[in-house]
């Protein structure tokens, strides 16, 4: 029995993401007398007036023993803490579960992270549900560890590991928070911002699943990450970029869902019939070496779905159909 050799694409792979070698013991930061911090800086001492200012109380200022970076405890009335504008909704069910354990055993011990927000009040970055649990319960006041750079407000994807983020949310965080780079000075390099966004790819989806909420961005998300970088130019220039991408993206996928309307027609039923028109369209397979530009593939799969002829598609050809149902984002 002889075996059909798979046919090898020449598309280079995304490189894989390095990650850092794990430390010898003790080799980094701060021992613990070395964490006071008995001569604050001019932008700690700046935060701690801010802080009584609002009605806070500090209670101790200190330097992170890992990175050294000042660090302040306090104590915030509630009303003074909102999100940032840029991470996903709190869900209600998990702030109520939160409320309902801190109010039975009575002791709030997971303070939140807080930075000062443009104008007056304190940002949270990570604390949005602690943050509602304790505006449920009626609390005046929360610890709350502040962090004099307000630039932590941007590493929110890197540090919010507690629950993985799906397609959409990640991609409407990093365009909120692409939004907010931009408020504060839109002439920076895209690149420098790279860590903090993660995925060149993100932005673009993200513009998408702003205008249309229910937008298969799973369908597209590999074929945009491959052949999207991070640019040099500024991030008010980057992102007409992104938007010009977003805008062909949409416009394919309302051409793809007319390719699968036509499939129904026929009597198909599948989850996965989207992914099934992407990857037939998707000119990528066949291509070797180096791939087009993003633009010209996008232009090519709205081509080839306007053409989708699905009198000559069998069940068959379902059947390895995979990846994401077409409504999974």
């Amino acid at each position: 029995m002889t075996e059909t050799k798979k046919r090898k694409s020449g598309l280079k792979r995304a490189a894989p993401k390095k990650r850092a070698r794990k430390a010898a013991a003790g080799s980094r930061g701060l021992t613990p007398a070395e964490c006071s911090l008995d001569s604050p800086d001019q932008n700690t001492l700046e935060v701690k007036s801010r802080i009584e200012k609002e009605g806070g109380q500090v209670l101790a200022a200190f330097r992170e023993p890992l990175g050294k970076h000042a660090l302040i405890v306090a104590v915030l009335p509630v009303g003074s803490v909102e999100p940032t504008p840029f991470q996903r909704d709190v869900s209600d069910m998990h702030h109520k579960r939160l409320a309902d354990v801190i109010d039975k055993t009575g002791y709030f011990l997971d303070p939140i992270i807080a930075i000062t927000a443009p104008g007056k009040g304190f940002w949270t970055p990570n604390g949005g549900h602690r943050l509602a649990a304790m505006r449920r319960l009626g609390a005046r006041a929360l610890t709350a560890l502040v962090v004099p750079q307000r630039e932590l407000a941007w590493q929110i994807l890197a540090l919010n590991t507690e629950k993985a983020h799906n397609l959409k949310e990640k991609s409407l965080e990093v365009i909120r928070i692409y939004r907010g780079l931009l408020d504060e000075d839109g002439a920076r390099k895209e690149r420098d911002f790279a860590f903090y966004l993660e995925e060149a790819s993100f932005v673009t989806l993200g513009l998408c699943y702003e205008k249309l909420p229910r937008f298969s961005g799973g369908a597209y998300n590999s074929i945009v990450r491959r052949l999207s970088s991070f640019s040099d130019a500024s991030l008010s220039v980057a992102l007409k970029a992104h938007q010009k991408i977003a805008d062909q993206l949409q416009d394919l996928d309302g051409k793809v869902a007319e390719a699968v309307a036509k499939l129904k027609a026929k009597g198909f039923v599948s989850p996965y019939l989207k992914a099934f028109v992407v990857a037939r369209i998707n000119p990528l397979r066949w291509i070797q070496g180096e791939p087009p530009p993003l633009e010209e593939v996008l232009k090519t799969m709205r081509e080839r779905a306007g053409k989708f002829n699905a009198d000559k598609i069998k069940q068959e050809d379902l059947a390895g159909a995979g990846g994401a149902p077409d409504d999974a984002d």
